[in-house]
């Protein structure tokens, strides 16, 4: 049970320092990104990666990217199976080592995993042997009890702290896997398509969720997804990534809270990104 839960803290690991840049790049289809920045970054912590490649045998999975995310930004991924969004995020979070290249945070390098950054996989990984609580306080720190029900009321579980994961819909797993990731209040989220097991309904509870937490919380966050709609709902900013490289960086300039419905503007964001994906 602690090899479980020790492999359970490093799958969810890494720390980064704010910087303060921001992404330029002739070569590709980018579009300015606005600098202006609502009140949320003082708990997240900017990402810069330079020269980031990455290969697996003769495969070149990512080549010479170049990025910059900005403390307490939403940034959505989008692009084909199998074209390293993955694998990037992997990166980030210290879980692989780049080809060449760095990832870093103002003076720090990372080359390891990390404290403060949280991935949230797809399928919530929930411990079966732990009650709710207990998955949500894995780490054990002191007072982790409380720490670990003030997660739980943030995504609206209070009540479940002491069911079974086993007895928890979809929705509330992946509620709970959130709650997890945000109890130790981190600098960066990495999301890897963490709604796309999810049905319609509850995918867009979710979304509000985040969203809600998100603000509230202002960590710098990394949406992996297929979903061009989620990501025009959810981010500040969505690239593509096609053949390794960012095909296009393009700014999200719409009011909060958005919906997926038909709004033009969105809609013809979400044209722009198809055409590039």
């Amino acid at each position: 049970m602690r090899d479980a839960a020790s492999a359970l803290r490093l799958h969810e690991g890494a720390v980064f320092q704010e910087t303060d840049t921001a992404p330029h790049d002739a070569t590709t289809l980018r579009e300015v990104v606005p600098r202006k920045q609502e009140a949320r970054t003082a708990n997240g912590k900017a990402v810069q990666l330079n020269g980031l490649s990455k290969s697996f045998g003769n495969r070149r999975v990512l080549s010479k990217l170049d990025l910059a995310i900005p403390a307490g930004q939403l940034l959505a991924i989008v692009g084909r199976s199998g074209c390293g969004k993955s694998t990037l995020l992997r990166l980030i979070a210290g879980l692989d080592q780049p080809s060449a290249g760095t990832i870093s945070i103002g003076d720090a390098r990372v080359q390891s995993l990390q404290s403060n950054v949280r991935l949230l996989f797809q399928d919530a990984r929930l411990l079966p042997w732990h009650r709710v609580l207990g998955n949500v306080g894995i780490a054990r720190a002191n007072g982790w009890r409380e720490s670990a029900m003030a997660a739980l009321a943030d995504v609206g579980l209070a009540d479940r702290a002491n069911d079974w994961p086993a007895v928890l819909s979809g929705g509330q797993s992946q509620r709970v896997a959130l709650a997890r990731a945000l109890v130790s209040r981190p600098g960066v989220l990495l999301l890897d398509e963490p709604f796309g097991a999810l049905d319609a309904l509850t995918r867009m509870e979710m979304h509000r969720l985040l969203e809600r937490i998100w603000r509230e919380h202002g960590f710098t966050t990394v949406l992996i997804t297929h979903d061009v709609a989620e990501a025009v709902a959810l981010a500040d900013r969505v690239i593509v990534i096609r053949d390794g490289a960012i095909a296009l960086d393009i700014p999200v300039d719409l009011p909060r809270p958005r919906r997926e419905a038909a709004d033009t503007s969105a809609v013809a964001l979400q044209a722009r990104i198809l055409e590039e994906v």
